[in-house]
């Protein structure tokens, strides 16, 4: 299926002419792609992370188009109104984690129909960035990158870690794939955080904003992951702790109060990234993007500067 799909410009509050379209991957599975055409300094390819919606980056989207970018945002196969996998519709849930390539291709093909400013460029967050860091190693053609608290390693201690592939990987094997991985459950976190201690923002009218689109649109929001996908996650991340880092001009931000990836895999990445800087955000949560307002100034700034500087 192609053509328009569903968007809700009202929760978006991005730009007016943001619009949103249906696109099929090669495997069949319908993905929702949103777009905000406003800018000519190139387009953004925004990889939102597990659980996200296109809609939930419309602010991110004027904050780029008012730096003169474009931007592109991606429902994942599982997650927003793209098809997911299982009866239980709550469950985030992947065949296979290289899957999400499969959403990209279609992302990609679509976008060289599509009249938005080139250069492009990747700016992706959580999930997004274990599956942005696959894309470049795989050859996607950003002049640069900008990553926001990368999954490249989920937040477990050391000693959980092995016994956390070990049960998802037996799990899955015993036919239990479908089932909630431990720790989670099957309500999308942001409806019933409380805003002390949350993991994702220090800003309350932002977690408020989020919780409004689950309340609002329950049918975009995901609750925890399945045991398989917990274990297709353990695995590619990984196999890409073992790639070397691609030769991409890249700035990877993180919160110094990171709790949901692993910060130890982060800072191993941008070690060995030659052509990439980490900068720290103090006192940031997980979603850099949708924090204070000096804290979101700063990252959209720092990711233009970057832009600019590799036209």
């Amino acid at each position: 299926m192609t053509g328009a799909a569903p968007f809700y410009a009202d929760l978006a509050d991005g730009p007016a002419t943001g619009y949103a379209l249906w696109l099929t991957a090669e495997d069949g599975v319908r993905v929702r792609m949103a777009v905000w055409p406003e800018g000519t300094k190139g387009t953004i390819l925004l990889f939102p992370g597990r659980t996200e919606y296109v809609e939930k980056y419309g602010r991110a989207a004027s904050d780029f188009a008012a730096r003169g970018y474009a931007v592109i945002a991606i429902d994942w196969r599982g997650q927003g109104l793209s098809d997911r996998h299982l009866r239980d519709q709550m469950s985030g849930h992947v065949h296979e984690f290289l899957d999400y390539q499969k959403d990209l291709r279609a992302v990609l093909k679509k976008l060289d129909q599509l009249s938005l400013p080139k250069p492009r460029y990747l700016v992706a967050h959580s999930m997004g960035g274990c599956i942005g860091l696959r894309a470049l190693l795989n050859g996607l053609k950003v002049n640069a990158a900008v990553f926001s608290a990368p999954m490249w390693g989920i937040g477990m201690s050391a000693k959980v870690r092995p016994f956390a592939k070990v049960l998802s990987g037996v799990g899955r094997v015993a036919g239990l794939g479908h089932l909630y991985a431990p720790g989670t459950k099957r309500t999308t976190y942001v409806a019933d955080a409380a805003f002390d201690d949350n993991l994702l923002t220090s800003d309350p009218e932002m977690l408020d904003w989020m919780r409004g689109h689950a309340l609002a649109h329950p049918e975009l929001t995901l609750a925890g992951p399945s045991l398989h996908w917990l274990n297709e996650a353990l695995i590619e991340c990984d196999d890409l702790a073992k790639c070397p880092s691609p030769e991409v001009p890249t700035l990877t931000t993180l919160g110094t109060n990171e709790r949901i990836v692993d910060c130890d895999f982060v800072h191993d990445r941008m070690a060995r990234w030659p052509t990439g800087r980490l900068e720290m955000f103090e006192k940031a949560e997980h979603e850099v993007m949708m924090e204070i307002k000096p804290l979101r100034d700063r990252f959209f700034d720092e990711a233009a500067a970057l832009f600019a500087a590799h036209p």
